[in-house]
């Protein structure tokens, strides 16, 4: 049975002690994921895009695969580092719960739309949505703490520890969830640089980059939109490192630091010469996949230890290690998704009317709230006691939506309208 051993007190507290029942021996971090695992908000990713479209092939990742994926990897590096992995299993489900409709193209516009009210991030609605937005548990004063998680388990999911700031694009909290985040952050050791991840919030984030390196790879690979041969072309290579340089390796200086990243993913003996969806080549791909996953994640575990020996890391004790060869393979598979697949020819086209949609829903909704919102929003909003919180309110019940009832309920408030 796993323990949440190496945690103190403080570490497994909750913002309101818990009054559910549980099996004896059960421990804190275990709850935790259950909690996660059956939040509607999870099931919500079934139905939004990752990297394809959701829905569009029955293959590819969606939000929620990826996020499934994500979790065996950070709970099996976790458990390997002697963190506790049902607290990093459960930080790496709920890492992109705050992602909104039509993935990151859907976060930039929401952003854009949102500026009175502190903007939109995907990481700072996933803080939200485990602390106030997905309904569970209330203090006995009557206050809502969402999920009512452990400290530990919450600041493992914080990918950016600060709040919202106007020269900062990436951020982890809205001004108005400050409290819920210094609850979170209380107790950090004074040594520590108060924008530190904890150890578990590192290794979910490399999980994560380990996971959607590695699979929209293996996504590209199956559609057609990427070949092996792409890869191999030198006349195409140098637009694929700029772009990795550009946006993924931001302190690589010279690109043949990364060309010599991706030359040594080629060069290795599993690394199939290409793929024609024939049963031998679908083997080969998944065996990439998971010699990809082993290759990237022994290494960190490995330099981890080097620097921080034996027993039980976790918390503020250590931080994790990924070799600087390694961190760029992983940017130039990166980097090739982007290119390959998120920024092929007509993608703008299709971007271009998501983000329409979602403007549009945004003007929609507010036009006809509190009766546009479902009833947990519509009582939030009549409650609201400025334009820029019932902007936020609209804002949280569009970001819930899935690719697909966002087209449904575009439709339905301005289907007619259209036409």
């Amino acid at each position: 049975m796993t323990l949440d051993t190496g945690y103190t007190d403080a570490d497994r507290e909750r913002r309101t002690p818990s009054t559910a029942s549980t099996a004896v021996g059960r421990s804190e971090f275990q709850r935790d994921r259950a909690r996660v695992l059956h939040s509607s908000a999870l099931r919500r990713l079934a139905a939004k895009t990752q990297v394809h479209v959701a829905f569009e092939d029955d293959f590819p990742r969606t939000r929620l695969t990826h996020s499934l994926e994500c979790a065996q990897i950070g709970r099996e590096l976790g458990a390997g580092l002697g963190a506790d992995p049902d607290l990093v299993d459960a930080a790496c489900l709920a890492h992109d719960l705050g992602h909104p409709p039509f993935g990151h193209n859907g976060e930039a516009e929401l952003h854009r739309v949102s500026q009175s009210c502190g903007g939109f991030e995907g990481n700072a609605q996933s803080l939200r949505i485990l602390t106030r937005l997905e309904i569970k548990t209330f203090t006995p004063e009557g206050d809502n703490v969402g999920l009512n998680l452990t400290r530990a388990m919450l600041d493992a999911t914080v990918k950016y520890p600060w709040a919202a700031e106007s020269d900062r694009r990436k951020f982890g909290v809205y001004a108005d969830d400050v409290p819920a985040f210094e609850w979170i952050r209380a107790g950090r050791p004074a040594s520590v640089d108060p924008e530190h991840q904890s150890f578990e919030a590192q290794i979910m984030d490399w999980a994560d980059d380990v996971a959607y390196s590695v699979h929209d790879l293996e996504d590209a690979l199956h559609d057609g939109s990427l070949t092996m041969a792409m890869l191999r072309d030198r006349v195409d290579r140098s637009a694929l490192l700029e772009l990795c340089r550009d946006r993924y390796a931001r302190d690589v200086t010279d690109v043949g630091e990364l060309e010599a990243a991706l030359e040594r993913l080629l060069a290795l003996s599993w690394w199939p010469a290409e793929f024609d969806g024939s049963a031998r080549s679908l083997g080969a791909t998944k065996s990439l996949t998971s010699n990809l996953i082993s290759r990237f994640c022994n290494a960190s575990e490995t330099a981890t230890r080097d620097a921080f020996g034996a027993g039980p890391l976790t918390r503020y004790n250590a931080d994790l290690i990924v070799p600087r060869d390694v961190r760029l393979e992983c940017a130039v598979l990166k980097a090739a998704a982007a290119r390959y697949v998120m920024e092929r020819p007509g993608t703008e086209i299709r971007y271009a009317r998501e983000r329409e949609l979602i403007a549009e829903l945004i003007d929609a909704v507010i036009a006809g709230a509190p009766g546009t919102l479902d009833p947990l929003f519509a009582g939030w909003f009549a409650e609201a006691d400025s334009d820029q919180a019932r902007l936020r309110i609209v804002v949280d019940q569009v970001a819930t939506l899935t690719d697909t009832r966002a087209q449904l309920m575009h439709a339905a408030l301005l289907g007619s309208a259209r036409a």
